[in-house]
C-alpha cells in the first residue's frame, strides 16, 4: 500500500507548537503532552529546517517520550536530540502503515541520522509485452505501465542481456520496436541467424508464434525441466519422421535452455524464488549483499553500502535496508537473511501488503538455505574489503587532485564534462561525477543538445551551452540542497576553458574552480596538458597516480558521452518518418508502406496519390501531405 493510500492524518498543528526558545529534551517533552497513544511516524528537524531523523512507532507518545528523558542515549542519539528544533507527526491506522510511510520518507528526505540506502537505482526486468498481436521481448526499467508479463529483478544489465540472448536462441521472439516491425517487407538478419521467427512478414503462423511466447513465459517462471522434456520428445518424433531440419532446430533450442540453467555460479537445489540478503561490517562501515533467485535460477547479485553511524548493529542495518530496498519493487515469497531482525513479523506483514502476497522472512541456521546465506555473507565481506581498500586509495588520489589544482579543501564532488557529435548532428553532452566513493553513477547526466546548441561544429559553443544549462539549474535548486561541485573538469583546451569561464562569470558562479584537460600530441595518453585560469598550461609526470586518475575521469566522461551519442544516432536511423504523424497508427502505416513501398516514397507522394490509398481519407491524406511539406 503506498503512503498516499494509507489511512493517516497529520497532527502537526502549528498553533500547538512549543515555544521556539525551547530545544532538545525540553522541546520534545512539550510535544509529548499533545501526542496520542497511537501508531504513527515522527520527523525531527534541525535549526535550518533540514530533516534530522524519521522514525515510526507503535505508540507515538511512548516512543517520543524516550527522547525527552535526556539520559540513557548513545552519543549519536544525544547529538540528534540536542540539534532538534521542531517535530512533525503523522498518525496511521496500524504500525504496518507507519513502517511503509517511514521507509518512503527516509528514501525521499534522506535524513542525516537515519540508516540510508544510497544506491536506489531501479533494477532491470525482462518484459514480454502483450499489447500487440505479435508479443515483443525486451529489457525494461521503471514503472510497469506496459501491458505484459514482467520477470525479475535482475542484478545487472549484463544478466538481463545474457538471458535475453538465450531466449532469442531458444524461442525466437521478436525484439524489434513496433515501428520497425510494421515497416518490414522482408525478414531481417535476426531471422536469418535463427534468433526470430519472422512474424513481421508472416513466416510463422500466429498460433505457432503464440506457442513460442507461452514456452518462453513458462521458462521464465521456472518450468524449464518440463519444457525441456517436451522439446526432447518433439525432437525425437521429428527425427523418427526423418524431419531432420525440425529436429535440428529443436536440438538448438534445448541446448540454449540448458546453457542458462547450468551456468549459474551459486546454484540452489531447493530454492525456486527468493532473495538472499546478508550484511558484513568492518571499520564502522557495512556492505549488504543481495542475490536474486527466480525460476530456480541465479539472476545475479548486487552490493550496497548503506550510510549509517559507526554504532549501528548489523541487524539494524539489515532491517533499515530492507524497508527502503523494497519500497519500489515487489518482494519475492521468501527472503533469506544473515541476521535475525527485531521487527521481522511487522516487516513481513508490510512487504506482504505491498506485494499483495505472503512474504516470509527467514534466518536459516542449517541446510541448503544456510549455505546460500553463508556464500552471500562471504561475498559481502569481500566486497566490503575491496571498498575499504579503494577508499584509502581514493582519499590519496583526491589529496593529489587538491594539490594539482590548488583547491582549498579535499574535493568531495568532481564534475567532468564532455560532448559528442558528428559534424553537429545527434549532438549530446555528458556530465559524470566522482568523489570519495568513486564514480557516483546515479548523479550522471546527459544533455540533449538541440536547436542552436546542436546545429554547429563549434565545440566551444556546445561546451558553453551545456555548462549554462547545468549551472542555471544549480542556481535555481541551490536553496533546496542541490550539490555544488568542488571542481569542474572539462575535456578540452584553452578555448573550451575560456568559453566556460565566461558562462560561469555570467551566471555568478565564478567561485567554483574550473580546469581543462587536453589530449597530448597525436592524442597520446600520458602527455595531456592541463589548463587553469590565468596560468600557463602544465603537464604531470607520466607515472604520477594523479595523472592516471584524471585520465580515468576524462575517459569515463567520454565513454558516457559517446554511448549516449551512439544511442541517439541509432534511434535516428531506425525511426520511421511516418511515426510522428498524428492519426497515422500501425494500420495506416502498413497500408501506406504497402502502397508506396517505402517511407521515402510516401514523403514524396502527391496529394492525389495519398488519397488513393485504402483507409486514407481526403482529410488524412492532406494531413500527411502537409506534414512532409513542412
Amino acid at each position: 500500500m503506498s503512503p498516499s493510500k494509507q489511512s493517516s492524518s497529520a497532527i502537526d498543528d502549528p498553533s500547538a507548537a512549543p515555544a521556539q526558545s525551547l530545544t532538545g529534551p525540553k522541546l520534545i517533552a512539550e510535544y509529548v503532552k499533545r501526542l496520542p497513544s497511537r501508531p504513527g511516524v515522527y520527523r525531527m528537524f534541525g535549526e535550518d529546517g533540514a530533516v534530522l531523523y524519521v522514525g515510526k512507532a507503535r505508540n507515538l507518545k511512548n516512543r517520543v517520550s524516550n527522547y525527552a528523558s535526556g539520559r540513557g542515549h548513545s552519543n549519536r542519539i544525544a547529538l540528534m536530540i540536542a540539534l532538534t528544533r521542531s517535530m512533525e507527526f503523522v498518525v496511521t491506522e496500524t504500525e504496518t502503515e507507519a513502517l511503509l510511510l517511514e521507509a518512503n520518507l527516509i528514501k525521499t528526505l534522506k535524513p542525516r541520522f537515519n540508516i540510508l540506502l544510497r544506491d536506489d537505482k531501479s533494477f532491470p526486468y525482462i518484459l514480454i509485452r502483450k499489447d500487440h498481436a505479435a508479443p515483443q521481448l525486451l529489457k525494461h526499467r521503471g514503472a510497469r505501465k506496459i501491458k505484459g508479463d514482467y520477470f525479475g529483478p535482475f542484478a545487472s544489465v549484463g544478466a538481463v542481456n545474457h538471458t535475453l540472448n538465450t531466449l532469442q536462441k531458444a524461442f525466437m521472439i521478436r525484439t524489434c520496436s513496433d515501428s520497425v516491425y510494421e515497416g518490414r517487407t522482408r525478414p531481417c538478419m535476426l531471422y536469418q541467424i535463427k534468433r526470430c521467427a519472422g512474424p513481421c512478414v508472416d513466416l510463422v503462423k500466429p498460433d505457432a508464434y503464440d506457442e513460442l511466447v507461452s514456452q518462453a513465459t513458462a521458462f521464465l517462471r521456472g518450468k524449464s525441466n518440463a519444457l525441456r522434456a517436451d522439446l526432447q520428445q518433439r525432437m525425437q518424433a521429428a527425427s523418427d519422421d526423418l524431419d531432420f531440419e525440425s529436429a535440428a532446430r529443436l536440438r538448438d533450442r534445448i541446448r540454449a535452455i540448458a546453457a542458462v540453467t547450468t551456468d549459474q555460479g551459486i546454484n540452489p537445489t531447493g530454492v525456486e524464488e527468493a532473495d538472499v540478503i546478508a550484511v558484513a561490517q568492518d571499520g564502522g562501515r557495512s556492505c549488504v549483499q543481495v542475490f536474486f533467485f527466480r525460476a530456480g535460477q541465479n539472476w545475479g547479485n548486487q552490493s550496497f553500502f548503506p550510510r549509517h553511524d559507526e554504532e549501528a548493529e548489523p541487524a539494524d542495518v539489515l532491517a533499515a535496508f530492507m524497508a527502503q530496498f523494497y519500497d519500489d519493487k515487489p518482494a519475492p515469497g521468501l527472503i533469506l537473511l544473515s541476521h535475525e531482525i527485531e521487527d521481522a513479523p511487522l516487516l513481513s506483514e508490510a512487504l506482504s501488503l505491498r506485494a499483495d502476497r505472503k512474504v516470509k522472512l527467514l534466518a536459516p541456521q542449517r541446510g541448503e538455505k544456510r549455505k546460500l546465506v553463508s556464500q552471500t555473507e562471504t561475498n559481502a565481506r569481500e566486497a566490503l574489503a575491496r571498498r575499504l581498500s579503494e577508499s584509502v586509495t581514493q582519499a590519496q588520489l583526491l589529496s593529489g587532485v587538491q594539490r594539482v589544482f590548488k583547491l582549498d579543501d579535499l574535493p568531495q564532488r568532481i564534475e567532468v564534462y564532455d560532448n559528442s557529435h558528428i559534424q553537429g548532428t545527434n549532438a549530446l553532452g555528458a556530465m559524470i561525477v566522482a568523489g570519495p566513493e568513486g564514480f557516483e553513477k546515479n548523479h550522471y547526466r546527459r544533455f540533449n543538445m538541440k536547436g542552436d546548441d546542436a546545429a554547429t561544429n563549434d565545440d566551444f559553443a556546445m561546451m558553453a551551452a551545456m555548462l549554462r544549462r547545468r549551472f542555471s539549474r544549480l542556481i535555481r535548486e541551490r536553496d533546496d540542497g542541490a550539490p555544488v561541485p568542488d571542481l569542474v573538469l572539462i575535456d578540452g583546451g584553452k578555448g573550451q576553458l575560456s568559453s566556460v569561464l565566461e558562462v560561469m562569470e555570467e551566471l555568478g558562479v565564478a567561485e567554483i574552480p574550473v580546469a581543462a584537460i587536453a589530449k597530448g600530441p597525436e592524442r597520446d595518453a600520458g602527455r595531456e596538458a592541463f589548463y587553469l585560469p590565468g596560468q600557463a598550461p602544465f603537464k604531470l609526470p607520466q607515472k604520477d597516480p594523479v595523472l592516471y586518475y584524471l585520465q580515468r575521469l576524462r575517459d569515463e566522461a567520454h565513454r558516457f558521452a559517446i554511448g549516449g551519442h551512439r544511442a541517439k544516432r541509432k534511434k535516428a536511423i531506425t525511426d520511421n518518418p511516418l511515426d510522428g504523424i498524428p492519426g497515422v497508427g500501425p494500420s495506416r502505416k502498413k497500408a501506406l508502406l504497402a502502397h508506396f513501398g517505402s517511407a521515402k516514397s510516401v514523403r514524396n507522394a502527391a496529394l492525389a496519390d495519398l488519397e488513393a490509398v485504402d483507409g486514407v481519407s481526403k482529410a488524412m491524406a492532406k494531413r500527411i501531405h502537409d506534414w512532409f511539406q513542412k
